[in-house]
C-alpha cells in the first residue's frame, strides 16, 4: 500500500518527464491491476495458484505439442491420401485439366497433408496437451487470459513498421520465459524508437 502511494505521488511528479521508462512501467503494473479486477474472485485463486514462470513454461510446452500435432496430422492424412490414390488404376494417357493425371495426385496428396498439418493443433495437439495437463488447466486458462491481456496493451503499432523495423513477435507467441519477456519489451521499445526518429 505504501509503494502504490509513492508510486501515485511520483507520476504526477515533474521528474516523470526525465525517467519515460518509470511512468511505462507503472502505467503496465496499472493495466495488469485492471485486468485481475475484471476476474471473479473465484478465478484470481485460481490465477494465484500458478506462478508467471510456471505458465510460461506451460506455455512453451503447449506450443511444442501443438507442433507435434500438426506433424502427427499431416502424417496421417499424406498416409491416408497416399492409401487411396494408390489403389486408383492410372492412364498415363488421361489428363486432368489439361494437367498429367500423376501430377494432379501428388499435389492432391501434398494439399491433404498440408490441410492435416493446419488442423493438427485443434485435433491433436490441444486434446494432449489439455490431457496431460488436465489438474492445472482450469490456472492455465485464466493465465493465459490475463497474458493475452497484457500482450494487447504492451505490443507495438504494426501500422508503422517498415523494412529496417520490423514488428516484434506481436502475438507474443515466441514468449517462453521470462527471460524472453523481457527480450520482448526491449524489442518493442527499440521499434518504438526507432518508429519515432524515422517518422
Amino acid at each position: 500500500m505504501f509503494f502504490r502511494q509513492i508510486c501515485s505521488r511520483s507520476i504526477k511528479s515533474p521528474l516523470v518527464s526525465s525517467f519515460p521508462r518509470v511512468s511505462v512501467r507503472f502505467q503496465s503494473s496499472k493495466v495488469a491491476g485492471a485486468s485481475k479486477a475484471d476476474l471473479t474472485p473465484k478465478e484470481l485463486e485460481l490465477a494465484n495458484k500458478m506462478t508467471w514462470e510456471q505458465f510460461l513454461t506451460l506455455r512453451k510446452e503447449q506450443r511444442r505439442t501443438s507442433l507435434l500435432g500438426s506433424g502427427i496430422a499431416a502424417f496421417l492424412a499424406v498416409v491416408g491420401a497416399w492409401g487411396y490414390v494408390s489403389q486408383i488404376q492410372i492412364d498415363p494417357t488421361e489428363t486432368i485439366f489439361g494437367i498429367d493425371t500423376f501430377t494432379v495426385y501428388i499435389g492432391g496428396i501434398l494439399a491433404t497433408g498440408t490441410v492435416g498439418f493446419l488442423l493438427g493443433p485443434g485435433l491433436i495437439g490441444d486434446p494432449l496437451f489439455a490431457l496431460k495437463n488436465r489438474k492445472i488447466m482450469d490456472c492455465f486458462r485464466i493465465k493465459q487470459k490475463l497474458f493475452l491481456r497484457h500482450i494487447i496493451e504492451r505490443r507495438v503499432d504494426a501500422s508503422r513498421q517498415s523494412m529496417n523495423n520490423p514488428v516484434p513477435d506481436y502475438y507474443g507467441e515466441k514468449i517462453g520465459s521470462l527471460k524472453d519477456y523481457r527480450q520482448w519489451l526491449r524489442d518493442c521499445n527499440e521499434y518504438r524508437r526507432k518508429a519515432r526518429e524515422f517518422l
